[in-house]
Parts: structure tokens; C-alpha cells; sequence
């Protein structure tokens, strides 16, 4: 098995086109047509994981942050970044990110801390919009059923929960073609009307091409009409952040100890005005103050993230509980993720977690 068919699984589940806009998900360096001799995943890349990488024999090395951030003007070791990179290459090691388009995906970093945390009942906190289009196009009413089945296969018709979801308006077509078209159907400068079926469909805009490349696949006629509008609509199982309810309520104490108990914690800092009883809870994977507005909104009682400044915790005032867990503390688990998906994947390749503690935090007592 080549490194990019593992990449392409990945991105297949969270594509990069869901990332934001400053980040820098995908490869960071390396050949990926190279066999794999094994993938090592961490939650960061750093000396000791590229020296853990080459012990194992693994040649692919999935992260959730990305080494590269920042621009690199020269590689000369000077640094820990520069340093990894140097080792990758001289040991011909892929370097693969999947960050914030794993946190925006339902399925994705989100969704394990609300497993650890047993919340039932999800959903996305602040779904994404402008990722979705709508196609719409004139089909020989004939033809209809082969070129929806071709447009459903290349990820078009996908509403949420629903699949297959289509649009179907019947009426008469007309059209002429000129002295050097090939028509399929009727004369060359004669009109013809044709009995056609108008299809609109939603889908992922990041498939564009290949819906078009599908629809031109099979559709019959020499000129293909069609439009393809952008969306505003929210993708409601795309976002950042998430929130459920717990298997039962609970006050600040038993919900903070059960926190602690399910993230395996040994601190956390919270609020400490907050009285009421907790039940609905937000969860945010890293950095996720910008998101304590939303939490409000759906009316969480408590709200779990990291990276919370000091003045932003006066933002929960004594309306929401907010903990903030510690950065690392909150995405550890995305490696048991990341683990689960590959295994379910593909059985025949060796995927390995990282027993690297790269927390660059340390604590003391």
C-alpha cells in the first residue's frame, strides 16, 4: 500500500477543504507514493516522535497540529521544527497534519471528547456555512434515473442524515443545433422540443469538479446545460464545537469530578460562580473561547474547552460553568480517533499511537 492511499482515506473523512483558512492541514513534507512501511500518529510532531518513527519503522507520521505554520526561510537545524524536517527527509518520512478539518467534521475531535464524556443527543455548536453548493440541470427525461445514480455516487444529494435527495421538475425542452454541432437527439437547424426533467441537487462544494465530471460522464447530449449556485446555508454536521446532555444531571462539584474522572485529569481551571445544575454540556477541542457566546446561545450550563484567557472567564459571568481542561488535556484522546478510523479501514497495515507525551506544559505541585 502506497502513503497516499492512507492520505486519501483521511481526507476522505475530513477533507481539507473544511479546514480554516490559516491553517495548514495536509502534508508538511515527504513523498507520499512511497510504500508504507507503517504510520505513527501523535497529537504533535516533534524530535522524539520522528525518533520514535524511525525505531518503529513507520514511514508516515499523521498529526493533528501541524509542524508547518509559519513560513520557513531556511532549514538549517536551528530549531525544533527545522530539526524535524531535517530527520523526515534524510529518512524519507511523510509528515501528515489533519487539524481543524478533523475538529469540523460530526465524526471528528468533537464528537471523542463527547464520547469520553458520555453526552448523548449531539450536535455541532456552530455549524459552518459557504461549503455547500446546488446543481442544477436538464436531463432527457429518459436519462434521469442513470445520471441521479452517477450524481449521488460522486457525493452529490447528501442532506444531513438523508442521502439520495434530489429535486424533480418535468417540462419541454427545446433547442437547435447549429451546421457543426453532433446532436444526439434531433436534426442539425432544426428546433426540437424533448420531453426533459429539470434536477436540483445539493452537495460539498470542495466535489465540484467531480459532479461535473460525473455529469458530463452520462449525460447523453453533446452540450451539457447546467448551473451550479454557492450556498449559504449552514452545513449543520459541519462546525466547530459541539454539545449533548449528560447521562443525568449534575451540580459544579459532580460535574467537575466527573470531568476530571472521564478526561483523566489531574487539574483543571473553571469558573467560580456558576450554582446551577449542570446537564446540557458545550466541548470545544483546543483553543475554544471564541465559542463561549455559542454555548450560551443553546443554553449549555457548562462548557469545556482550553486556552481560555484570564479576562475572557468574566465573560461566562455566573450564566455557564466554563472549565478549561488544558489544550493537550482536551485533544490527547484525538490519537485513539485517528487510531479507530485506520484500523476499521485497512487491516492489513501497521498503525501505531505515539507514547510520546508531547505536552509542552509541565505541572507542578
Amino acid at each position: 500500500m502506497r502513503i497516499k492511499e492512507v492520505i486519501q482515506a483521511l481526507e476522505q473523512w475530513a477533507p481539507k477543504a473544511f479546514q480554516e483558512s490559516y491553517d495548514n492541514s495536509g502534508i508538511q513534507t515527504g513523498n507520499s507514493a512511497l510504500e508504507l512501511t507503517g504510520a505513527l500518529i501523535s497529537l504533535d510532531t516533534t524530535e522524539e516522535v520522528v525518533d520514535e518513527a524511525i525505531r518503529l519503522n513507520c514511514n508516515l507520521i499523521i498529526s493533528h497540529h501541524p509542524l508547518l505554520f509559519k513560513g520557513v526561510k531556511s532549514i538549517t537545524g536551528k530549531n525544533d521544527i527545522e530539526r524535524c524536517l531535517i530527520k523526515a527527509i534524510k529518512h524519507d518520512i511523510t509528515l501528515y497534519a489533519i487539524h481543524t478539518n478533523l475538529d469540523h467534521v460530526y465524526n471528528g475531535v468533537n464528537y471523542k471528547i463527547c464520547q469520553q464524556l458520555g453526552l448523548s443527543n449531539l450536535k455541532v455548536l456552530a455549524p459552518k456555512n459557504g461549503l455547500l453548493s446546488k446543481l442544477i440541470t436538464y436531463v432527457p427525461a429518459k436519462d434521469k434515473e442513470k445520471i441521479l445514480t452517477a450524481l449521488f455516487e460522486a457525493g452529490a444529494g447528501h442532506i444531513g442524515n438523508y442521502s439520495e435527495c434530489a429535486f424533480r421538475t418535468e417540462g419541454i425542452g427545446s433547442f437547435k443545433p447549429n451546421a457543426a454541432s453532433k446532436p444526439v437527439i434531433g436534426e442539425t437547424n432544426k428546433l426540437e422540443h424533448i420531453e426533459e426533467t429539470k434536477i436540483e441537487m445539493v452537495f460539498p462544494t470542495h466535489l465540484q469538479a467531480s459532479i461535473v465530471r460525473a455529469l458530463k460522464q452520462v449525460h447523453p447530449y453533446e452540450e451539457v446545460a447546467f448551473d451550479i449556485l454557492p450556498l449559504q446555508n449552514n452545513w449543520e454536521n459541519i462546525g466547530a464545537g459541539m454539545y449533548g446532555s449528560l447521562p443525568k444531571p449534575m451540580t459544579v462539584n459532580e460535574f467537575l469530578a466527573y470531568l476530571k474522572t472521564k478526561m483523566k485529569l489531574d487539574t483543571l481551571k473553571a469558573t467560580r460562580t456558576f450554582r446551577g445544575t449542570i446537564e446540557k454540556v458545550a466541548v470545544c477541542g483546543g483553543s475554544g473561547s471564541f465559542l463561549l457566546k455559542n454555548a450560551l446561545s443553546i443554553g449549555a450550563q457548562a462548557f469545556v474547552s482550553a486556552d481560555f484567557k484570564y479576562h475572557e472567564f468574566f465573560d461566562a459571568e455566573d450564566d455557564i460553568l466554563v472549565a478549561d481542561i488544558g489544550h493537550y488535556e482536551s485533544e490527547v484522546y484525538t490519537k485513539d480517533l485517528i487510531y479507530d478510523y485506520l484500523k476499521e479501514k485497512f487491516s492489513n497495515i501497521a498503525v501505531l499511537i505515539s507514547e510520546i507525551n508531547t505536552n509542552p506544559i509541565h505541572y507542578y505541585s
